[in-house]
Formats: structure tokens, C-alpha cells, sequence
């Protein structure tokens, strides 16, 4: 069986992926997890019994456990989820975002480097390391520019994306100084099961089943491309076995909708669950906020290299996806009321008002 280092595999894209290789029953994963906010060991319950997930609870900066792991498990291939996402929070506090999406990033470049130049013949060969990176790094487009493809230049606009541009560099400039066979996905906006309700999606689920207020940054008309989480782990799996080295692939849903359809197809579908409701009809809760600073316009995902090259393809259309992922929140209440802390509900507050 393979051995697979997941890094940030208790987040929310990273749990997935590590679920759907354990359900696959090809490869033996280590999950390396700080378990910041946005990680949650509820995540992986899934794998409590699973002898193939070991799991070790540790930061990608840190040098000598990311040393230590590759030589006591010898992974053939390392997949880098660890990061900070939230565009909110790099606003708020850029250097966490700078820590751990650049510094982090770098540190266990280095570390990958030694060890790969120490494996020999067919080991080296075949080892890879898959970078998970976003669209935000290609900065906005108007109504009608092409969708991001590979070759558009970086502009990022936030913290965030720009720390994440920054680790991208990193990775290419690893590849092309030393030859460490990397790779780099950007993929557009995630949503599904496990994801940290401070995300667009989670929030509005979660607060409309409650009544409570459904915040909307601006006029609501910032248009995202949306990828179903399950989908975008399949197309990782295929990038991180049959990629290119050195390589870049975009990865979208081709599927741009304003927040606001986004918000209403939510309102629907639960107005739909919960006929009786005191809430319904659920789009009465919608409450237009302050728009954030730097609130790019939109994003969209040109996926034909990876489509071309790999034959991937998305699974679940927005109305199938949307609709598994309410009713994953439905039946998990328990994960929700663990992750919604006081410090949570104060993020809320703070950053959307009573």
C-alpha cells in the first residue's frame, strides 16, 4: 500500500480528500493537522478505528517533525492542504496568513528537498508533491473578461491571496532551482460537508435552520465559480498520480452564480425541507451588510488542461451539490454546535453586526 502525507487533512477540503482515499483503500494517509480553528477532529471520526490514518497533530513549520515523519513513513507523495483561507481573517490579521501559507510553505519545501534528494532509483522517480492552491491568486475579473486559465498573470487583492501567490512561487521556484517534482492546483470556490461556518455557504445553512440573520457582504452580486468539495478531491487524486511534474492545473465547477442566487437557492431548498417553519420563507432572513475591503468582483475557472490532460471532470451540478450539502449540516447538528465556540459566535458578531 502507498503512503500518502496529507498536510492540513483536518480542515475542510483536506478531511475530504482523506476520507475519499481511505474509502478508496489504496493508500495508507498521514494527516499532519495544527488543528487551528478551522481544523476539527470531529472531521476525521469517520477514521477513529481506521489503522491506515495516523494522525499527528503538528504545524508544516515545523522542521524536524516534517523530517521525522518522511523517514519514519516514506511517503511516496505529499499533498500540502495546510494553510490559512479565510479572506476576513487576513484582513484582520495578516501575519498568521504570511506564518503559515509562506513561511510554513517554505520550511516544508526544504524539508521535501533533503528528503527527495536522498531517495534513489525508482522511488525518486516516482515521488510528487501536490501543492493545493486557490483562484484567488489571479485576482478579480469584469463581467466579461475569459476565465482564469493557467498562464493569467497573479494579481492578488487580499492578504490571503497574496500569501498564497507568495507559497505558488515557492513551489515553482523549487521545482525549476532543484527539480523536486511539484505540482500546483488553483481551484475555485469549495462547498460541501465540514466546512468552517464562517464560509459563505455553512453560515447561510446554519443560520437560516436557526433564523437567524443571513448576513450578504455589498449588493450580493459578486460572482463566484462554485466546485462541489468531493469533486475537487477526485481531481487531486488525478493530478497527484498522473500529473504533469512542474505543472499547473486550474480546477472549477463552471458554475459562476452571484452570492445572492447562492443565498436564494439555499432559502429555497429549506423553505422546500421545512414547510412549517416560523422561519419560511427563509429569504426573509437575508440582511445586506457592509462590503469587505478589497471584495473582489469575480472569479471563474478555466478547467480544460486538466479536463484535456486528465479526463476529469465534475460530478455534481450546483442543484445536486447544494442539496447534499444541507442535508449533511441536517443531520450533523452535533459537528455544528462543536465548531460554533464563543469565539466564533464573537468572529460573527464583530465582522456582521447583532
Amino acid at each position: 500500500m502507498k503512503t500518502w502525507l496529507v498536510t492540513g487533512g483536518a480542515g475542510f477540503i483536506g478531511s475530504n480528500f482523506v476520507l475519499a482515499q481511505r474509502k478508496l483503500g489504496q493508500v495508507r494517509v498521514i494527516n499532519l493537522d495544527r488543528l487551528t480553528y478551522a481544523g476539527h477532529p470531529l472531521n476525521l471520526a469517520n477514521l477513529s478505528d481506521d489503522p491506515h490514518h495516523i494522525f499527528i497533530r503538528g504545524d508544516i513549520g515545523d522542521g524536524g517533525l516534517v523530517r521525522q515523519l518522511l523517514h519514519e513513513y516514506h511517503p511516496s507523495a505529499v499533498l500540502n492542504f495546510a494553510a490559512e483561507s479565510h479572506v476576513d481573517r487576513s484582513i484582520v490579521g495578516p501575519e498568521d496568513f504570511i506564518q503559515t501559507n509562506v513561511v510554513g510553505t517554505f520550511r516544508l519545501l526544504e524539508e521535501l528537498r533533503y528528503y527527495w534528494e536522498g531517495l534513489t532509483g525508482a522511488e525518486k522517480l516516482a515521488f510528487r508533491f501536490l501543492h493545493v492552491s486557490t483562484d484567488e491568486v489571479y485576482g478579480s475579473l469584469q463581467p466579461d473578461d475569459p476565465s482564469f486559465h493557467e498562464a493569467t498573470p497573479y494579481a492578488p487583492n487580499s492578504p490571503y491571496s497574496a500569501s498564497k501567490a507568495a507559497s505558488d512561487h515557492l513551489v515553482r521556484a523549487y521545482f525549476h532551482t532543484y527539480g523536486l517534482p511539484a505540482l500546483t492546483t488553483n481551484c475555485s470556490n469549495n462547498y460541501g460537508p465540514r466546512q468552517f461556518p464562517e464560509k459563505l455557504i455553512p453560515l447561510m445553512i446554519l443560520n437560516g435552520i436557526s433564523g437567524k440573520p443571513l448576513p450578504i457582504y455589498g449588493d450580493g452580486r459578486n460572482v463566484r465559480d462554485w466546485l462541489y468539495v468531493e469533486d475537487h478531491c477526485e481531481a487531486l487524486r488525478l493530478a497527484v498520480e498522473r500529473g504533469r511534474v512542474g505543472e499547473v492545473y486550474n480546477i472549477g465547477g463552471s458554475c459562476e452564480k452571484t452570492n445572492i442566487e447562492v443565498v436564494e437557492a439555499i432559502c429555497g431548498i429549506l423553505d422546500e425541507l421545512f414547510p412549517a417553519s416560523p422561519h419560511a420563507p427563509h429569504s426573509s432572513l437575508v440582511a445586506f451588510v457592509k462590503d469587505r475591503a478589497g471584495h473582489d468582483r469575480r472569479y471563474a475557472i478555466d478547467s480544460s488542461k486538466i479536463e484535456g490532460e486528465l479526463g476529469w471532470q465534475p460530478v455534481e451540478t450546483f442543484e445536486s451539490g447544494i442539496r447534499k450539502t444541507i442535508r449533511w449540516y441536517i443531520e450533523h447538528p452535533e459537528w455544528a454546535e462543536s465548531v460554533q465556540t464563543g469565539a466564533y459566535r464573537e468572529w460573527i458578531r464583530q465582522h456582521y453586526g447583532e
